[in-house]
């Protein structure tokens, strides 16, 4: 358990970027392995034989560092440890805990020589001043806790259903899966990824004073997985339970949650009359596991968990997603499009009733265009309705169907 996975995907796109003109910009929620994909980098580098002293690795967490919260003295720090006439490769870690980073960060971008890798665990980072003044000279890589298949590789056995559900109900942060047979220290360690993404990325960096109310929402959202919500479902819920609170007041914490990596929002797109439809939104959990210690359940509503492990699945390959209308009445559960490839995902545990499968293929069947159209289901058979695949869900996340060539990432 003590292995390294090591997130081929993610240091492919380090490496494609290396000693580009470009900004490594890595982000996504906590634990979810950005300082470990620097650590397996800089081994990369080294194998390939980078020198210690090209390396400059500053975690901003870390209170031996604790002078190098101003940015000026980050800026030294790193100017009179840079090689000379060779590449320095710097690296800063969770960089949103240094005051005004931006000026840092944007004054080093000028040096020769230097390239420069940054984590950060909030999407602020990149929608203030260092958006503005390095507009196109960054590239983000939203990193995502483990995939199924790496999961695999990790977690050791034979019954895949199994390894399924562990990944399904305990979810897969790195360090977490190292607590697969002992489910409390598992979920103190979740607790603490919770609280410290409460309290850290989002109560002290948007300046939130109320935790009981962040808590309400968290645990609506986390309920409501795969649901259509908006700030005035949540705001009538809450009230109608004793806590009035204003739909602008709920739409700020909505806004805080997503950009902690937390919660993502996925719109809903109007497949025919090709545009985004402003209604009510979805949001899926950045880990399902998280979402079951928030809950307290496992095993509970295995339809959206799913579907929520479908979404951040999509994502990891790069794709772009939204809800899709596809009629009066019926949406499609995913429009992934990549490269400029489009492609359609319905989403069900199963399909042995032949209601249920009729249900899952209307809307697919209401698409007039050629894009490929798939069924997801843990039914373990495939099947062809016409050109819309249904495949089986775990060979799809393992990257063992190879009639889905369109998404195929391992």
């Amino acid at each position: 358990m003590d292995k390294l996975i090591e997130r081929k995907d993610y240091l492919k796109q380090l490496s494609m970027w290396r000693e580009t003109d470009m900004i490594k910009v890595v982000t996504g929620v906590r634990r979810s392995g950005k300082s470990t994909l620097f650590d397996l980098y800089i081994k990369r580098l080294k194998a390939e034989g980078v020198t210690d002293d090209q390396i400059i690795l500053i975690n901003l967490e870390d209170v031996d560092n604790a002078g190098l919260l101003d940015y000026r003295k980050l800026h030294e720090y790193v100017k009179t440890h840079m090689c000379k006439n060779k590449w320095t490769y710097l690296f800063i870690d969770e960089i949103q805990n240094c005051g005004e980073y931006e000026k840092a960060i944007s004054s080093l971008y000028l040096r020769k020589k230097l390239d420069i890798y940054i984590t950060g665990s909030n999407a602020y980072i990149l929608s203030g001043e260092l958006a503005t003044k390095l507009a196109g000279r960054y590239i983000q890589i939203d990193m995502l806790p483990l995939s199924f298949f790496e999961y695999g590789m990790m977690v050791k056995t034979s019954d895949r259903k199994e390894l399924f559900n562990q990944y399904m109900n305990m979810g897969a942060f790195p360090y977490a899966a190292r607590f697969v047979d002992n489910s409390a220290a598992h979920s103190q360690y979740l607790e603490g990824i919770y609280n410290t993404v409460m309290v850290k990325d989002i109560m002290i960096r948007r300046k939130l004073t109320d935790a009981s109310l962040l808590k309400s929402i968290i645990r609506f959202l986390a309920g409501n997985v795969g649901s259509p919500v908006s700030a005035k479902k949540i705001s009538d819920t809450l009230t109608s339970g004793g806590r009035p609170t204003g739909s602008s007041t709920i739409e700020e914490y909505l806004d805080a949650l997503t950009d902690s990596y937390l919660f993502y929002r996925v719109q809903r797109y109007d497949i025919k009359g090709k545009m985004q439809l402003k209604t009510e939104s979805k949001y899926y959990i950045c880990d399902t596991g998280l979402r079951n210690m928030i809950l307290g359940v496992t095993n509970r509503d295995i339809g959206f968990q799913i579907e929520n492990i479908v979404y951040l699945e999509l994502l990891r390959r790069g794709n772009t997603v939204n809800i899709g209308k596809s009629g009066r009445g019926t949406e499609v559960d995913f429009i992934a499009v990549h490269d400029r490839q489009t492609v359609y995902y319905q989403v069900s545990a199963s399909v042995l009733d032949q209601n249920t499968l009729e249900r899952e293929l209307a809307p697919l069947r209401q698409i007039t265009d050629n894009y490929p159209k798939f069924l997801l289901t843990l039914d373990d058979y495939s099947n062809d309705y016409n050109g819309i695949l249904q495949l089986n869900l775990i060979d799809w996340l393992r990257g063992d169907s190879k009639k889905d060539t369109v998404s195929r990432r391992y």
